[in-house]
């Protein structure tokens, strides 16, 4: 099996594959980061350059933790998805290898930025938060307009295996107060399946272009419930205003403004009727696994950690029904 960090082997590939010419030897440079992927970047002598990614199938953290390196498919329908419909939001898919269990994508052209390095530096851009909620709301919006997304993204496994197990059954086995709440949100997220779910909407997932936000990472994309986005990416938001105690009100006015922007999107479709609520309590379930689970953040300590799961587990026994009661609640318990 091909290993792309390894870059002699990885041009090899690439030439035989045709890929490139045959005396092409491009710049390669592995990438860090991801925990569940090789990634690297390679710069042609034509001024392309490409992201390629190849799954694991242990994925790299402290403790076991498996999925299945064919979700690499999975992301390449993603991208296409998007290609095809928000294009200007997502790089091109260059090739894909599903044996080798990997594609390649357009690189984001010089200069951008990671958003979450800009964020817990304490740089918050309002219009990028708006922008940030007005993409997911699109999304889930257009979903709904696309003929056959519903089956191409049926298969909820990844999911399973890369968020509910690690994420919030984990955490149950971890935090017993938590253990009735999280294995009722599991299995209501089982039974919906409203619009497609990106999985891991994330600020870590997204480059900043342009003055425009682009999305990565759609592994674990598939048709469920849209208020797990939502409490996946509210959860970032609301750690780092945990995590950075002198940006705390501006972040809190960054997911309010999130969850407005979203908002406008999505309310007049049929999934809106009893989301935030379901928001809320996925929020409260991935600010815990975020602490408790199997891929805790690095930037809070442990104290930090420990302080977040007593807030959380104290908000779940009478969970707000609203995002800015959620948010309201999170700070001032911190």
């Amino acid at each position: 099996m091909l290993d792309i960090e390894q870059s002699d082997a990885l041009i090899a590939y690439l030439r035989a594959n045709g890929h490139i010419a045959p005396d092409e030897r491009p710049a390669v440079k592995n990438l860090a980061g991801g925990v569940s992927n090789r990634t690297v970047l390679v710069e042609r002598a034509n001024g392309e350059a490409w992201v390629m990614k190849q799954a694991l199938e242990k994925l790299r953290v402290q403790v076991d933790w498996f999925s299945s390196p064919e979700r690499i498919r999975r992301e390449a329908a993603g991208l296409r998805w998007m290609q095809a419909t928000v294009p200007d939001y997502a790089p091109p898919l260059i090739f894909e290898d599903e044996a080798e269990h990997l594609l390649a994508m357009a690189a984001v052209p010089q200069p951008h930025i990671n958003w979450k390095s800009e964020l817990l530096q304490g740089v918050i851009n309002s219009a990028h938060v708006a922008q940030f909620g007005w993409l997911l709301g699109t999304i889930q919006r257009l979903a709904l307009e696309h003929e056959g997304t519903a089956d191409l993204f049926a298969d909820r496994s990844f999911f399973e295996t890369l968020r509910l197990e690690p994420y919030y059954s984990y955490s149950a086995s971890q935090v017993e107060q938590a253990a009735p709440f999280i294995h009722a949100l599991i299995e209501d997220t089982r039974a919906r399946r409203l619009t497609l779910v990106h999985g891991d909407y994330s600020p870590k997932n997204v480059l900043v272009y342009d003055n425009r936000l682009i999305l990565l990472d759609y592994e674990v994309i598939h048709w469920g419930d849209p208020a797990f986005d939502l409490g996946f990416s509210l959860t970032h938001f609301l750690s780092k205003a945990h995590a950075l105690p002198e940006h705390r009100a501006t972040f809190a006015t960054a997911a309010r403004t999130y969850w407005a922007s979203y908002w406008d999107e999505v309310e007049a479709l049929p999934f809106a009727a009893g989301l935030e609520a379901r928001a809320v309590r996925h929020t409260l379930a991935c600010l815990l696994a975020r602490v408790a689970g199997r891929s805790p953040l690095e930037y809070l300590n442990a104290e930090q950690r420990s302080h977040q799961q007593a807030v959380v587990v104290g908000l779940m026994a009478n969970p707000p029904q609203t995002v800015r009661g959620l948010v309201e609640g999170f700070t001032t318990a911190l």
